[in-house]
């Protein structure tokens, strides 16, 4: 009895371990490709349980969503003679694994070919254009042209691209220098013009302002000079009417006027008596 139990138990553990090795799920994310003795044999594309032959065959997963491929930047010389650095990348999905497996034998292998096929579509349509192409619309044709010609690869290596796209387009770094340093000369020598005019225009201004005070101080001089004889003229009028009405108190004032100014504080004079100047101090009871 007890042999035949573990007899039993011996065939229980033979048909579970054939099971466990016959039995293998899909998951939804992915598709599968049965491999038997190394070489492909069908390919699973919807999940669920599945069957293999144990020990002889087994299987290899491969994802179904899509995946990017973005190969290493490259230099491309243009039409114009200029070189750039362009970094373009892809965005694919597996929808035969056969066909991929056969091709690529593996992920890192198809990256390698196709990534080199997306940079040599690329080096072809971008050298056709000029530099200042790659910033108008012209960029949009070279990307639908790049993007027809990479699709219509994809199906050798069981794949679908779903798009493509330059990313960067940059100049090489001593390209950038050189262009670096062309522009700051242009914006120098741009600005020393804005300042030389700004110099000419600040001359011509003050040149005009000058002028205008000039031509101003003249007429102001003038116009007090012409005041200043309609002013003298009329004192001048002023005074002969005075001392046509008495030319006695006239010259009385006068006189008084040229005593204050003569003779002030700490001022000596030495003059005759009978002089002319002192007429009217040497008369008391004068008129």
């Amino acid at each position: 009895m007890s042999k035949s139990m573990a007899i039993l138990g011996a065939l229980l553990v033979v048909v579970g371990v054939t099971a466990y090795g016959s039995l293998f799920t899909v998951h939804q994310a992915n598709q599968a490709l049965v491999l038997q003795l190394g070489n492909p044999v069908r390919a699973i594309r919807e999940p669920g349980l599945n069957f293999k032959i144990p020990f002889i065959q087994n299987v290899e997963f491969y994802d179904r969503r899509i995946l990017d491929l973005d190969p290493p930047p490259q230099e491309v010389l243009l039409s114009d003679q200029k070189r750039i650095s362009v970094d373009s990348f892809a965005r694919y999905r597996i929808v035969d694994p056969l066909e991929f497996k056969k091709k690529a034998s593996t992920d890192i292998r198809f990256r390698q070919i196709f990534g080199g096929l997306l940079n040599s579509a690329v080096r072809s349509e971008v050298a056709k254009v000029l530099l200042g192409d790659m910033l108008t619309a012209k960029r949009a044709e070279v990307m639908q042209t790049i993007t027809e010609q990479v699709k219509g690869l994809a199906p050798e290596y069981g794949v679908e691209v779903v798009d493509v796209r330059i990313g960067r387009t940059d100049l090489p770094e001593e390209t950038s220098q050189a262009v670096y340093n062309r522009m700051r000369s242009s914006r120098v020598a741009q600005a020393a013009e804005l300042r030389a005019q700004g110099i000419e225009q600040k001359v011509r201004i003050q040149a005009e302002a000058d002028r205008k005070r000039t031509v101003i101080l003249a007429e102001a001089r003038k116009t007090s000079q012409i005041l200043r004889g309609e002013g003298e003229g009329t004192r001048t009028n002023i005074l002969n009417d005075a001392f046509n009405k008495d030319p006695q108190f006239f010259a009385f004032l006068r006189s008084m006027e040229a005593y204050g100014e003569a003779l002030g504080d700490g001022t000596t004079m030495v003059l005759s008596p009978n002089s002319d100047f002192f007429r009217f101090f040497d008369r008391q009871g004068g008129k």
